[in-house]
């Protein structure tokens, strides 16, 4: 995808929707604030991972092109295994390049905030992209179906990021290896279902609502849940406290 032209109303009505549920994940965060220059370089590494997931989804394409584009089979790979992988790992590299080692990663919720700024800065140049292209109607569809998409599978990624971590500081180190793979095996599953229904429904039918409303409930749970629980990550205090001698900036 090219962003065509540059239209200020299409734009804003584009960013809007990702804007607003940074700033309702911002604003769960009680224990201890993320920095905000960290949550803007997030922003601009999740924009980075859609260009790594059109690289790995032009590469899924090309090995799945012998086989026929209207089989069950070729549906299966190409929404789970092509775009979905491709997506959800790119942002979990970005994500954890950026964040894994460095001293702000202190509790439990950081790791839901980190991935939800990656998440919704790929929504948000994704959102640009499709809207230049398509008009403010399709703006209107994707503000309530695609970016709270991407925000709900990376609530889905951060919860598992989060438990890798503190998996990996208690010295459970299968554990966190296998919380790492969930990070992005279960937003791709989901991701993987939302795209499958809605290529098969032919855009937003019954069966894509109920799965959408269902998946929206389930993260908006997890959100709560975890932002109430929020505890730090091996030590007490806040971050201000700590000194990791061992760290390496990236």
């Amino acid at each position: 995808m090219y962003l065509l032209a540059f239209d200020p109303i299409l734009t804003i009505a584009a960013i809007v929707p990702a804007v607003v549920l940074l700033v309702m994940v911002y604003k769960a965060d009680k224990l201890d604030k993320e920095p905000r220059g960290l949550l803007i370089k997030l922003i601009f590494l999740g924009i980075i991972s859609t260009m790594i997931a059109v690289v790995l989804e032009t590469i899924g394409q090309y090995v799945l092109s012998p086989l026929n584009p209207n089989s069950l089979i070729y549906n299966i790979l190409m929404y789970f295994g092509v775009v979905a992988f491709s997506e959800e790992w790119a942002k979990y590299v970005v994500l954890k390049r950026a964040t894994w080692k460095h001293p702000a990663f202190n509790c439990m919720f950081d790791g839901v905030v980190y991935s939800v700024f990656v998440g919704l800065g790929f929504a948000l140049w994704e959102n640009i992209q499709y809207v230049a292209m398509y008009g403010f109607e399709t703006a209107i569809v994707r503000a309530f179906t695609a970016v709270p998409g991407h925000c709900c599978f990376a609530v889905f990624m951060g919860v598992w990021y989060g438990m890798a971590k503190r998996y990996e500081y208690a010295g459970e180190f299968q554990k966190a290896k296998h919380a790492r793979t969930m990070c992005v095996v279960m937003p791709a599953i989901m991701h993987g279902i939302y795209d499958f229904i809605a290529t098969w429904e032919n855009g937003i039918g019954l069966m894509f609502l109920i799965f959408v409303i269902i998946m929206f409930i389930w993260a908006a749970r997890l959100l709560k849940t975890m932002s109430r629980d929020d505890k730090y990550i091996g030590y007490q205090g806040r971050r201000d406290d700590y000194t990791d001698t061992n760290y390496r900036q990236y």
